[in-house]
């Protein structure tokens, strides 16, 4: 594959416009690890490699394991994930998903029991801002570092 022209060169502008809104998650309070395995999953589900490469490497600076990295796309036959991570995953799932599942009302009030309304705004975001990254990536074909 021919790694197509970049956005952040051809479309400076809105590049930065979505750095902008990456900033403001990795600013929202919600936990790095946590994030990073929301930025994991939905991008195993999109099949972005660029993001898969540069965040599995994220998440292992953070202290995540080989373990819970390898099994994320199994995660509900695992024990390695707490309830409000499992939460978390199926949202992420959802929301990637979301032609197909509309966020269905038992997910999204399962994520609300293990976290506050802005919490959960802010989880909502990174989810929809780790999803236009793998769409950028994916549709320019960015390759792994």
């Amino acid at each position: 594959m021919t790694q197509r022209p970049q956005m952040n060169i051809t479309n400076p502008e809105a590049y930065q416009a979505m750095g902008q809104l990456e900033k403001y998650v990795a600013a929202s309070g919600l936990e790095p690890r946590l994030l990073e395995l929301i930025k994991i999953r939905a991008s195993q589900i999109n099949g972005c490699a660029f993001c898969l490469d540069m965040h599995t490497k994220d998440a292992r600076k953070l202290g995540e394991t080989e373990q819970r990295i390898y099994t994320l796309p199994a995660w509900r036959e695992t024990p390695y994930f707490s309830p409000q991570e499992q939460a978390v995953l199926a949202l992420t799932e959802a929301v990637t998903l979301v032609a197909e599942t509309h966020v269905p009302d038992d997910v999204y009030n399962e994520a609300a029991r293990h976290f506050e309304p802005a919490e959960l705004g802010n989880i909502i975001m990174a989810i929809i801002t780790i999803n236009a990254w793998n769409r950028i990536a994916i549709s320019t074909r960015k390759m792994p570092q």
